[in-house]
């Protein structure tokens, strides 16, 4: 197997043949879906899990951004967080405190309580791996999911495409992209890119929640196609997008150009999809603009049978379909280790 997702037809089926009995899970393990939801009476409890495997550095930062937008895109807020880090034989003592020091900087931010966890030092990985799990509250009725969306809502982008992906390569590979020609000022522009314009979506997705959305989601590995490409399975609709309205920063696009890769294939955390009827679509940008936010209109559902489709001016196409994450085609041909 290749790394990355399992394909979404395979996990489908995997999630199809669990037991589902507690009625008191609201929403449990779909494809698409950003968490779980589970009734505890007076208000839900959200869950979300998420590894950190592309990213060596800061990997602490990451693992509680991304695991907190999983929650946010739910419309709960992001409350408390389980961390478990596994590391190799060889990684020296004096480097674990910078990693716990990220994740008590992290959680701070965002006002989240790091709650318990688990550390170990193994064998089986070959570098830092860090495993998180969020938690997060929300009023009975007041969550949202990735299935909501109807034909005829208008799907909107906050963010730009592949700003988590930039801000790796402008870490892991920079001696490369280096080697090839990028500037120097250039690579470290998208080194920044994890602070500014960040990965955390989680004011901007509590934010548009109240604006009337009828789904959200957090695009992550698999770029925004296979964001949209999950919205889409999830909602059981069909997509329209214009390629013109999704926002790749020219940072983005240099890096994606100097390495052979696809902005829209490449790990988004950072941005947000939210899809809503055409009389709140003003209010979500409206968000986006009171928060200084990039957000934009990029296409429309449509039904099912109507697939999923890309317009580039006047030409129609299947919307691309990443089998997996650009950021792990081009490890993978780098040739660095599976964990």
């Amino acid at each position: 197997m290749k790394q990355g997702k399992l394909p979404p037809d395979v996990l489908a089926k995997l999630l199809a043949r669990l037991p589902s009995s507690d009625r008191r899970v609201l929403v449990g393990p779909r494809v698409g879906e950003d968490a779980a939801v589970l009734d505890l009476g007076d208000r839900v409890l959200v869950a979300a899990t998420d590894p950190i495997t592309f990213a060596t550095e800061l990997i602490g930062w990451y693992a509680v951004q991304v695991n907190a937008n999983d929650v946010a895109v739910m419309g709960a807020e992001p409350q408390w967080f389980l961390a478990a880090l596994m590391l190799p034989q060889d990684f020296r003592e004096d480097g674990v405190a910078p990693i716990f020091h990220q994740l008590s900087e992290a959680c701070g931010q965002l006002e989240i309580a790091l709650v318990g966890g688990h550390t170990e030092v193994t064998s089986a990985v070959t570098r830092p791996i860090l495993v998180g799990c969020m938690l997060g509250e929300a009023p009975p009725g007041g969550f949202v999911t990735t299935a909501g969306a109807q034909p005829g809502d208008v799907v909107v982008l906050y963010g730009a495409a592949g700003v988590e992906g930039t801000a790796i390569l402008a870490r892991e590979a920079a001696e490369l992209l280096g080697n090839r020609g990028l500037p120097d000022d250039l690579i470290a522009r998208g080194r920044e890119f994890l602070f500014d314009p960040g990965i955390s979506v989680v004011r901007t997705a509590l934010a548009a929640a109240a604006c009337g959305v009828t789904a959200m989601h957090d695009p992550t590995e698999g770029g925004i196609a296979t964001g949209l490409a999950e919205l889409a399975c999830a909602s059981g609709a069909g997509l329209e997008v214009d390629a013109s309205e999704i926002p790749v920063l020219p940072t983005t696009r240099a890096v994606c150009e100097c390495l052979g890769l696809d902005p829209l294939g490449l790990i988004a955390s950072g941005s947000l999809l939210a899809t809503a009827g055409t009389d709140a679509a003003e209010r979500l940008l409206s968000v986006a603009r009171e928060m200084k936010c990039e957000a934009a209109v990029i296409g429309r559902v449509v039904g099912q049978t109507e697939g999923l489709t890309m317009v580039a001016g006047r030409e129609r196409k299947p919307l691309r379909q990443f089998a997996r994450d650009e950021l792990a085609r081009f490890f993978e041909a780098q040739g660095r280790p599976e964990s």
